[in-house]
């Protein structure tokens, strides 16, 4: 399968930029849950106050917090901060925003970075929230007596607040520092966000004083979060788009080439090679295989790249939002990934199973489509429908396994993440409680536990597919991989010209790979031009065998071939067959048009070349019998003709070519001995001058042979005329006196 990959060179830019989309939106799917947890927490509780800097706050606020600060930190916030008063510049915008100018002076945040305002934010925070405790605890004493009477007051004998921060404003640094800091910790026992929380309460609180409509603020940050929530939203849904795209782009792109490669490398395979793979396997191979391929590409594009990264963002992100309940995520993912690995060891050995059984339902399918008639004509449909039966039932019940698995899978990803839901709401709320989380921040852990659950229910989908992919790329691989044994030489040679076609079969022995017996056994014999050389023998002779090893269909495990005394293993394959016209012992007829299939011999045969063929192969007058004439239709393989008219176009294909040497292969047996006769008398008289080979059955088509070659178990019995080898050859006679009494022919 990983092999495969190599397929990926040209489309590494596609990839690149899908990664790119992926990043992006993962990005923009993880920041939605801040933005969520900012409106819960900023917009709603806090009123839609960002931050606990005062963006602005009144000159008498600001010099009561001053009391609390030292000189150094006194300076950094006047720094930080413009005195607006009736006598600045744009003052009356001011006013319009802080209506309080008409009463008193006021300071306006500076535009500061983001760093500066952190820096800001640690200065005067604590401060802040003392001056507006003891602002609550002035106004309601009653309320505050343990603030009072760790600081020696009475609660009846509080002064007014003025003068109240007056006598603050004349206590040592020692004692200023010591109320800060017994004040603040005080918020922080409570909770780690509390002190930033009261903060923000009191500016909340200052804001009205300042006259500005807190309402507004809050509407505005809530729309304004709420906006960008959803460009981000829509943001990632064109990322996901383009990402999709992207990745059938790739993957199709892949699968075609995969399937083109697939396809010349079967085209490549001499005999030896198509023995080892059924017709069914390589069908399913080069369809159903690919597919599964295909549609894994697809997923890593989309899902793998994407899966970690969201995965990996949403852990880090969780964690800021709390590390105190790291660890439900990480029994979460704990258990998702045993589930997996369960499924995964589980599911594996059942995909190779599938794929195996899958050839075998396309093998009984195939067999019992091209053997119709046989199995009508033997009452055996029952019995093929139940064999049918077993491989369908045999497939099914794997695939039920497999998916049952899968059924099983699912419940316990939901109840892991439902329990992972439930856990963090239990956890979470007992922190809000506690004053350490606030409730947005637990809203957002939720979510990004769930997007890391959603991660691995990604990867989970991948070992699914992934498997099946696996033992389909390695079955596609084992194709690819395989190196025919019949090859060009490196420095091929030329057949001289000009061309001759004589035949020499030189000590010529033959085996089918891993057989122990030679199928040949030192064939010597020489086929000059403008005679014809036919082959005669019982079944399982080696007739066909001999005259598939002209064209290199198999190659001679001992001894040599020669064309005009070139050995044709010296010359490509291309040259060697270009000079030869075969026409096989079943008719292989391709959907078309009787032209098409004519042409297919010569692209560019003229009309008259077609027309003459017609006649020598005794097919014009079923072809013109049609009113379309040669533009009839051809069904596949030839199926809307009969089997004698198939034999006599394919003949007629090879006159197409007009080659110097003809190898027939039995490619006359579907004929009338009235019909043979005339189509050899044709076929003499045009191809006087090549090299006819003849596999026969028939005496009479070869009785007027100039050599005849008689087979038996591999071995040449006898070799002469016909009338040599009635005098001469058991066999031949033998076979000879049986079918002349039969036809009645002398």
């Amino acid at each position: 399968m990983f092999k495969l990959l190599k397929y990926a060179k040209p489309y590494l830019l596609l990839i690149l930029a899908s990664i790119g989309l992926l990043y992006a939106q993962a990005n923009l799917e993880l920041a939605l849950p801040d933005y969520l947890s900012n409106i819960v927490d900023t917009g709603i509780q806090q009123g839609g106050v960002e931050s606990p800097v005062p963006m602005a706050i009144r000159q008498t606020e600001l010099e009561r917090v001053f009391i609390f600060m030292d000189s150094t930190n006194i300076t950094i916030v006047n720094g930080s901060y413009t005195l607006i008063d009736e006598n600045s510049t744009n003052y009356d915008i001011y006013l319009e925003t802080y209506p309080v100018l008409t009463n008193e002076s006021i300071y306006v945040l500076n535009d500061i970075k983001k760093t500066e305002l952190q820096d800001l934010e640690e200065i005067i925070v604590k401060p802040l929230v003392v001056v507006f405790v003891f602002e609550q605890a002035l106004a309601n004493p009653e309320n505050a007596t343990e603030i009072w009477e760790q600081l020696g007051y009475n609660v009846s004998t509080i002064p007014p607040a003025p003068v109240f921060f007056g006598m603050m404003s004349l206590l040592p640094p020692s004692n200023i520092s010591f109320i800060v800091e017994m004040i603040s910790q005080s918020f922080t026992e409570i909770g780690e966000t509390m002190l930033n929380q009261f903060a923000v309460i009191g500016l909340k609180l200052e804001y009205e004083m300042l006259g500005m409509n807190t309402d507004r603020l809050q509407n505005m940050y809530i729309l304004k979060s709420g906006g960008l929530m959803l460009l981000m939203t829509f943001l990632a849904v064109i990322c996901t788009i383009a990402v999709s795209y992207l990745a059938s782009r790739t993957s199709s792109g892949m699968a075609r080439d995969i399937r083109s490669d697939l396809f010349r490398k079967v085209e490549s395979f001499s005999s030896i090679e198509l023995d080892s793979f059924s017709t069914a396997s390589l069908i399913t191979r080069t369809t159903n295989d690919i597919t599964q391929v295909q549609m894994a590409l697809y997923m890593i594009v989309r899902m793998v790249f994407y899966a970690p990264i969201l995965g990996i963002g949403g852990i880090v992100r969780a964690l800021q939002k709390s590390r105190s309940m790291w660890w439900l995520i990480g029994v979460a993912v704990f258990a998702l990934v045993g589930l997996i690995m369960i499924v995964f060891v589980v599911a594996l050995p059942k995909f190779k199973i599938i794929q195996k059984l899958t050839d075998r339902l396309n093998l009984v399918a195939r067999e019992n489509l091209t053997g119709m008639l046989v199995v009508r004509a033997f009452n055996r449909e029952k019995h093929e429908e139940k064999r049918f039966d077993v491989a369908n039932i045999d497939l099914t019940a794997v695939s039920l396994f497999v998916i049952r698995v899968m059924v099983i899978m699912m419940p316990f990803m939901m109840l892991i993440m439902n329990g992972l839901s439930v856990s963090i709401i239990w956890v979470g709320a007992h922190n809000v409680a506690d004053g350490a989380m606030q409730v947005g921040d637990m809203m957002a852990f939720l979510q990004y536990s769930m997007q890391i659950v959603f991660a691995f229910l990604m990867l989970t989908m991948m070992f699914i597919i992934l498997p099946r992919a696996v033992v389909a790329g390695n079955r596609i691989q084992d194709v690819l991989k395989t190196e025919p044994v019949i090859n060009d030489p490196e420095d091929p040679k030329k057949f001289a010209e000009p061309f001759k076609g004589s035949i020499e079969f030189r000590n010529v022995t033959f085996n089918y790979p891993g057989a122990k017996k030679s199928v040949l056994q030192d064939i010597s014999f020489t086929a000059e031009p403008g005679q014809t050389t036919a082959f005669i023998g019982a079944t399982g002779s080696g007739k066909s065998t001999v005259i598939n090893l002209v064209p290199r269909f198999y190659e001679v495990t001992s001894g040599s071939i020669s064309i005009d005394g070139v050995d044709i293993r010296e010359v490509t394959q291309h040259d060697l067959r270009e000079v030869i016209g075969y026409v096989p012992q079943k008719s292989s007829l391709f959907s078309g048009t009787i032209e098409s299939n004519l042409k297919f011999a010569d692209e560019d045969a003229s009309e008259e070349n077609i027309r003459t063929a017609l006649d020598i192969a005794q097919a014009t007058e079923f072809v013109d019998s049609n009113e379309e004439g040669l533009e009839s239709a051809i069904a596949q393989a030839g199926m809307n003709i009969s089997g004698g008219q198939k034999q006599r176009l394919s003949i007629a294909r090879a006159l197409v070519k007009k080659p110097p040497i003809y190898i027939f292969d039995d490619s006359f047996s579907q004929l009338d001995f009235k019909t043979d006769s005339a189509l050899r008398k044709a076929l003499k008289k045009q191809t006087g001058d090549s090299t006819l080979l003849i596999v026969t059955q028939r005496v009479s088509t070869v009785k007027n042979a100039e050599q005849i070659i008689v087979l038996d178990d591999g071995k040449i019995v006898g070799k002469g005329t016909h009338e040599e080898l009635l005098e001469t050859n058991d066999i031949y006679r033998e076979i000879a006196t049986s079918q002349l009494e039969l036809e009645d022919l002398s």
